[in-house]
């Protein structure tokens, strides 16, 4: 079979049905590639400003994770799910009773008649870390309350209210003088 010599490279001739790109074409291929990844990661970043570790400390309620178990909360479309050490809890948004983002926990949330697998030890702090949600699963009242800094939390406030249909309740701690 001829073959035509086109820069360099052997190429069979254009009636005999098969194709071989020129050297410059899987090049560009290749080039066009390597910059659809490198933009898409710097696209990515502009998007998800949230951390990606582990920065949700579990420190009590009701599921039978370890105290201090340190994990993430991903919020999906109908559930906020936390996964730690393999467990992974699922919370449809619909079951969420309350939120609460304070410097403490709630008298109504300790006094509430539940089975608590770890009773939260909380430090007295000034500023707001502690995050609480009561939820329902069946008739069954559940109880999770994670140790998170505000750096970390503050940007899930929006996309929780956004994808839950409910606030979190977030407790003020400045004081103001009259």
């Amino acid at each position: 079979m001829p073959v035509a010599c086109v820069g360099g490279v052997e190429r069979p001739p254009a009636d005999s049905g098969k194709i071989a790109p020129a050297v410059g074409t899987v090049a560009i291929v290749a080039a066009l590639v390597m910059l659809g990844l490198a933009g898409g990661s710097s696209s990515a970043y502009g998007r998800d400003k949230k951390p990606k570790g582990a920065e949700f400390l579990y420190l009590g309620g009701t599921e039978a994770i370890r105290v201090k178990c340190n994990g993430r909360v991903e919020l999906g479309q109908q559930a906020l799910t936390y996964k730690c050490e393999g467990h992974v809890i699922v919370i449809p948004y619909a079951s969420i009773v309350h939120m609460q983002y304070r410097n403490d926990i709630s008298k109504d949330i300790l006094t509430l008649d539940v089975r608590w697998w770890a009773r939260p030890e909380l430090e007295r702090v000034k500023d707001n870390r502690y995050f609480t949600i009561e939820y329902r699963a069946g008739e069954a009242i559940h109880i999770m309350v994670f140790d998170v800094r505000s750096e970390v939390m503050i940007p899930y406030f929006a996309e929780i209210d956004l994808k839950s249909g409910k606030r979190v309740e977030v407790r003020g701690y400045e004081s103001y003088d009259n």
